[in-house]
């Protein structure tokens, strides 16, 4: 047997490449198209219909992406229930997506994009098309094909990349220098950042084509008790999706809104733009959840399954803490991918950097209610978090703007963090070492406080070699206090694997 760990991280790199490499390329465009757009208010609107189709994505997946891989985990036939749970995707994405593109009109006119309504469209359908191939990805990830999943969504990018880029670059230069010529005719400047969304749906749409194969080689069945069972699993991970989102992107929906309407649009750009600063964290605790939440349901019944949990969740702290303090001490480089129109939202940087770290550790704590079935109580803790990114944002963005949502967001995560952790503690008890996790987490925090004394030295050199020595101090910590251990559980492991 291999060593889980080492599978584990293996997994997460390949993993990553299909997670991480197109994240990062989409993170990057994403912020070039700052520069593309250097008004703040021309990209409020790429910001705002991301994030709703992040939140309308949970409602049209409602759950079954964990459910199909549970139910898989327990049950022999395991192409009936991916049947089951495809058919009932099927007909629910068809009626959905009916049903928003006959009011879309209404919907552009109450975002107040009037003129807009080709941005619904388009959105519904990558919304549609993103949830067609859900399924296929998960089954990819219960049999471990990474390879075939990373090559996928790597692809997924390429094609968004020579669309936007065609579009957003060849195009509309074209069309500012030169209206006669060929490639001026095929840029319409009242789309203009909507071409974004018509390249994810054209990439989207390629990926349902390479995808054709999971969809054939099996008996189409639909066991009406089966999906009783797999909804009941999933409608509570829905509603739990759906606080989660509110947590993760109300904040960018709800903003334009409360703030005035002559610096809304303006302040949405800013925020949508510095949000993504946080990118390396955000994006390594993405590829960890695709390749954790399989992991941890096929080790589920191991002896060692509870120690190797805590063992995970320390390493997974201590890197993140790294990815933190790397992140802001070098911040004065990294702005740059910003035009500078933008900048002056990058105090929000350390705000959401902390929080994603939160939510990393409250992914790797939820892990008790789905082993054990609750749920229910997923749902709970993060209502609970939602409710509290509600209360902030409404209370406070009014004054504070964009930071009361960040704020908002470490707060609710943290919270939830909490709060996981004392229940998991009473139903699935797991003895986290959290003498280390505490203290690499709190010598990274003091890091940056400390760095904070020569944060306005000219002398940018000294600032950079100052601020570069605490991450390799850090670094040299890990070294002298854990790598040693790291090393005599990865044998402890091995010894076990070979006994058994």
């Amino acid at each position: 047997m291999s060593n889980p760990l080492k599978k584990l991280a293996g997994q997460t790199v390949i993993y990553g490449l299909g997670s991480i490499m197109p994240r990062i390329i989409n993170y990057l465009f994403s912020l070039a198209l700052t520069y593309i757009f250097k008004t703040p208010s021309d990209l409020a609107s790429n910001t705002e219909f991301y994030a709703y189709i992040s939140f309308v994505n949970i409602i049209f997946t409602y759950g079954m992406e964990t459910a199909f891989f549970n139910f898989s985990n327990k049950l022999e036939d395991k192409n009936k229930v991916y049947s089951t749970a495809l058919i009932s995707i099927f007909c629910s994405t068809a009626s959905l997506s009916l049903i928003l593109c006959l009011f879309s009109q209404k919907i552009a006119v109450l975002m107040d994009y009037p003129n807009n309504q080709n941005y619904v469209i388009w959105c519904v359908l990558i919304i549609a098309t993103d949830t067609l191939t859900a399924l296929p990805f998960a089954r990819l990830r219960l049999q471990n094909n990474a390879k075939r999943f990373t090559g996928l969504k790597i692809i997924n990018v390429i094609i968004y990349l020579i669309v936007s880029i065609f579009y957003l670059v060849f195009c509309k230069n074209a069309y500012e220098n030169n209206g006669d010529s060929f490639l001026a005719q095929c840029y319409n400047p009242e789309i203009g950042v909507g071409y974004a969304f018509l390249a994810q749906l054209i990439a989207n749409l390629f990926n349902l084509l390479f995808l054709a194969k999971e969809f054939t080689g099996f008996a189409y069945v639909f066991d009406k008790e089966l999906w009783k069972q797999l909804f009941n699993y999933a409608w509570p991970l829905m509603i739990l999706g759906l606080a989660g989102m509110i947590n993760e992107t109300f904040d960018r929906i709800i903003l334009k809104e409360l703030l005035p309407e002559a610096i809304g649009k303006t302040e949405l750009g800013i925020y949508g733009a510095c949000y993504k600063v946080a990118i390396l964290m955000t994006i390594f605790i993405q590829a960890f959840k695709y390749a954790a939440e399989p992991f941890f349901f096929s080790q589920a019944k191991d002896k060692n399954a509870k120690t190797l949990n805590a063992v995970i969740m320390k390493y997974f702290v201590i890197f993140c803490s790294f990815l933190f303090l790397a992140t802001m001490m070098n911040l004065d480089i990294l702005k740059i991918v910003i035009s500078e129109e933008y900048r002056k939202g990058l105090g929000v940087a350390p705000i959401l950097l902390l929080a994603n770290l939160f939510l990393g550790v409250y992914f790797n704590l939820s892990i008790w209610y789905k082993l054990t079935g609750q749920t229910k109580f997923g749902a709970f803790i993060t209502i609970i978090g939602a409710i509290i990114t509600l209360a902030i944002n409404f209370a406070f963005v009014a004054k504070f703007s964009y930071m009361a949502s960040a704020w908002a967001t470490i707060a609710s995560y943290g919270t939830m963090m909490v709060i996981s952790y004392f229940l998991g503690q009473k139903y699935y008890p797991v003895k986290y070492n959290l003498r280390a996790i505490s203290f690499f987490f709190f010598i990274a925090l003091g890091f940056y406080f400390l760095s904070l004394l020569w944060q306005d030295l000219e002398w940018r050199i000294v600032k950079f070699s100052l601020n570069n020595l605490l991450v390799l101090i850090f670094v040299y910590l890990f070294y002298k206090l854990e790598f040693s251990n790291l090393k005599k559980f990865k044998h402890t492991i091995d010894v076990n694997n070979q006994s058994s």
